[in-house]
């Protein structure tokens, strides 16, 4: 499945993407407020790629990650993704990550408003989903750009560079205002 936006396009991830994807994860700029960590080695990331690459073929998926690349110049950006609950509740959860080269270009809100429109559009959810580091400024004025509610607060839930650090939840629900 591709997604495209005005000057985006998501194309699922491929093992042809492996090198381009160490290179930003090895990225202590967007290692700030990641999860994951830096890759220890390519093979860690090889691994990572291979469980996104894996789930592509699962008959009730669902997971979705793509390689973000520019329509005009074909330049790899980011990756983003959603999650789906795939029950009753029809919840998905979106994410991204820039590489540095590309922030402060308006980027990340596009992504988020595409992600937000295939999950309601392609994926038929009743509400999207984002969690971000309570200290990530600027991930936090895209999901409201986006539309986008502060939830609550999950204290202490991230585990980021050996600390535990609290996350706000953003949720958007199918019948709130888009302006996209």
């Amino acid at each position: 499945m591709e997604l495209y936006s005005e000057r985006l396009i998501f194309k699922e991830i491929s093992v042809d993407d492996l090198e381009i994807i160490h290179q930003m994860h090895s990225s202590l700029e967007v290692d700030e407020f990641g999860t994951l960590g830096i890759p220890k080695n390519i093979e860690e990331t090889r691994e990572r790629v291979n469980s996104m690459i894996k789930v592509q073929t699962e008959k009730n998926r669902k997971s979705y990650n793509w390689k973000i690349i520019t329509k005009d110049s074909n330049s790899f950006i980011g990756l983003a993704g959603i999650s789906l609950s795939l029950d009753r509740f029809k919840l998905g959860e979106i994410y991204y990550e820039l590489h540095p080269n590309y922030w402060g270009n308006g980027y990340g809100t596009e992504i988020s408003k595409e992600l937000i429109r295939a999950g309601f559009d392609k994926f038929h959810l009743h509400k999207v989903e984002a969690g971000v580091a309570t200290e990530n400024i600027k991930s936090v004025r895209i999901l409201e750009k986006c539309g986008m509610t502060r939830e609550g607060l999950r204290r202490k839930i991230l585990p980021i560079r050996g600390e535990w650090i609290d996350n706000y939840h953003y949720a958007i629900v199918e019948d709130d205002p888009r302006h996209y």
